[in-house]
């Protein structure tokens, strides 16, 4: 297996974000999606950055490809999603609508907001072109196996949800917007002041979820540290990061020495607790407990 890091969920300025992807390049992970995933206003704030965060990751030798948004609902988010094709990169596909604007026998990547649950739907993707895909990350090791064995007999790569919040709904609404008593269409950005989301509580005070603008995250961070021979087992190829704030360079590099054997769960995994926003790992989707379950490696 080796390692995907995810596009940024969240509103960074333009300088973070840039220097986000200058040191991702130093680091040894095999591949990067770029772009904006979430609300499409935020693209502007950084859009200007992105030619140089290619170039500087191409040179390091990693594959990179862009993201398409997770809701498309607006002309000119049809617009930016049919602009990305002339962009001459690999585009992941996140919400099906995007399919529009890809060309019959273009190949393209899936990625984890589409949803994947079964080898007809695999099949489906791969006649249309996919040749990659990560699959949501609330499936069980089993249906995680089964899709593996599919897509290697179809020349699909599978990847998982490796770190990171996972991404639960996207909606027309915002959230962040609307707390502040902002108009959507006058947010001020205000997500911005959540670079890793905001906290989410139930009503007796206890962690619940995270927000971001307009899309629902958990409110643990998933963590497939304990489960790698069980996903290199399956025939997994890639375990996909999702970017946080902190130092994410060596987050990348404690995950390569993991899958490389070089560093036990335990180890991994008190790493990742020690930078997750709010400290709670989880991954019980794969394990078949409820999501927010950590085992512990047990």
């Amino acid at each position: 297996m080796d390692l995907t890091v995810g596009p940024n969920q969240f509103f960074w300025e333009a300088p973070v974000w840039a220097a986000f992807y200058q040191s991702l390049a130093r680091t040894p992970v095999a591949r990067v999606v770029l772009g904006e995933l979430v609300c499409s206003k935020r693209l502007p704030y950084f859009q200007q950055e992105i030619p140089g965060a290619v170039e500087v990751l191409q040179a390091a030798g990693k594959e990179v490809a862009l993201t398409s948004l997770a809701l498309i609902t607006l002309k000119r988010e049809r617009k930016l999603t049919a602009d990305l094709m002339a962009m001459g990169l690999p585009v992941e596909v996140n919400d099906l609508s995007a399919l529009v604007h890809v060309p019959q026998g273009t190949l393209f990547w899936v990625g984890p907001l589409i949803n994947v649950y079964n080898e007809g739907t695999l099949r489906w993707l791969a006649r249309r072109g996919a040749t990659r895909v990560c699959l949501p990350p609330e499936l069980p090791l089993a249906s995680v196996a089964a899709l593996a064995a599919e897509g290697a007999q179809l020349g699909v790569a599978i990847e998982v949800w490796g770190h990171g919040r996972v991404p639960l709904a996207i909606a027309g609404r915002c959230y962040h917007a609307r707390l502040h008593d902002r108009a959507k269409d006058n947010c001020q950005f205000v997500c911005g002041e959540d670079p890793d989301g905001r906290e989410v509580e139930t009503l007796d005070g206890q962690p619940f979820l995270a927000v971001n603008g307009v899309q629902t995250l958990s409110g643990s961070t998933a963590s497939m540290a304990h489960q790698v021979e069980a996903l290199n087992g399956a025939g997994v190829t890639s375990l996909r990061l999702s970017p946080q704030t902190g130092d994410f360079e060596a987050l990348c590099r404690a995950w390569t020495a993991r899958l490389a054997g070089q560093m036990e769960a335990g180890e991994l995994a008190a790493l990742s607790a020690g930078m997750a926003p709010g400290g709670r790992l989880s991954d019980g989707f794969l394990t078949g407990d409820a999501g927010a379950a950590w085992s512990g490696g047990a």
